[in-house]
């Protein structure tokens, strides 16, 4: 049976939700689950649970990496971590992918030196699915590589069609430029460069410009860009919401009328934070042009969150992902 490991050490919510997820998952996913840590903390949580323990193994790890650690120096001298023992895993093959909520730098770094680049790929890309008003956009890069070249980008375009359309589903999905202005002669040198490079790039459904303001309204199904625009696309959007959550909720709590009225919507309002607000259904963002899915978590997830990833991975595997974007590529 093929395995999906799972760093049961990395992440705020360690190793309490990470087992928990990982439970759930293996409710329904018809993988095998590796919960990789060290064995007795593990151990001690999943005796909570009354689950198919053939469906769960732990495979021992003593090292933890934490956020405050170097990457580089992380994936260098803490060689029986979590993390870095669950990546071996993927890249000898013992499993189909790792899921993680630990150190993103040390996950990143770790990936492209130990699983590896698929041949062909330049730069791996780290994607990430957001919210929109026709449901969800994906986004490459979101944190890999700062400092992208514009070859960057249509490999990104490419990579990222090929998982959303056996992902989400949708063939020939659109892709757009995130860029400063809808007109192809906006942004600066590298973006201009990617425009015409994109727009000649076979095997795309390139339809030019993306302003920011644009994005959440679902009308391109992918974007791409740098990872220092990706990530700042990223953070804003997760701190504007949970703003905006905050600032309803004080508005309804305002007066004796928005109360009852608040009481009344409250279904509607629970629609709106599951739907715009929580990634649980997401999980995760996989790391795109690797010889192994590596999926990295958000820090905070819950048990849900890291089920969905589990879950998202399997899809993965189920539709050859990695051999799709080497064919593609």
């Amino acid at each position: 049976m093929d395995i999906i490991a799972v760093d049961a050490m990395g992440g705020d919510n360690a190793p309490a939700e990470i087992v928990k997820g990982v439970v759930e998952a293996s409710k329904t996913v018809k993988y095998k689950l590796a919960l990789v840590g060290k064995e007795d903390i593990i151990y001690s949580e999943l005796k909570k649970y009354n689950c198919d323990k053939s469906k769960i193994q732990i495979v021992n790890a003593t090292e933890v990496i934490e956020n405050c650690d170097t990457p580089t120096d992380a994936i260098k001298h803490k060689k029986d971590s979590s993390m870095v023992v669950g990546m071996n895993m993927v890249k000898s093959g013992s499993a189909k992918a790792l899921v993680s909520a630990g150190n993103t730098g040390a996950l990143l770094t770790g990936a492209t030196v130990i699983v590896g680049r698929i041949k062909g790929v330049q730069r791996p890309a780290l994607g990430t699915m957001l919210p929109t008003e026709k449901g969800h956009t994906l986004m490459l890069d979101a944190g890999a590589n700062v400092d992208a070249k514009p070859e960057y980008l249509v490999q990104y375009a490419k990579m990222g069609s090929v998982y959303y359309e056996n992902v989400m589903g949708k063939k020939n999905p659109s892709v757009g430029l995130v860029n400063i202005g809808a007109e192809r002669e906006k942004g600066n040198a590298m973006v201009k460069e990617a425009y015409a490079l994109l727009e000649q790039a076979e095997g795309i459904n390139f339809v030019g410009n993306t302003e920011a303001r644009d994005i959440t309204l679902g009308d391109v199904d992918i974007i791409v860009c740098d990872a220092f625009v990706g990530n700042v696309i990223l953070k804003f959007m997760e701190g504007f919401g949970k703003s905006i959550l905050r600032i309803i909720k004080k508005e309804l709590m305002s007066g004796t009328m928005s109360k009852i009225g608040a009481l009344m919507a409250s279904g509607a309002f629970k629609n709106l934070k599951k739907n715009y607000f929580e990634y649980d259904d997401i999980g995760g963002a996989p790391f795109l042009g690797l010889k192994g899915l590596v999926v990295k978590a958000h820090g905070s997830s819950n048990a849900g969150a890291i089920s969905g990833a589990i879950k998202q991975c399997e899809k993965f595997i189920d539709t050859d992902m990695v051999n799709k974007i080497a064919e593609r590529l």
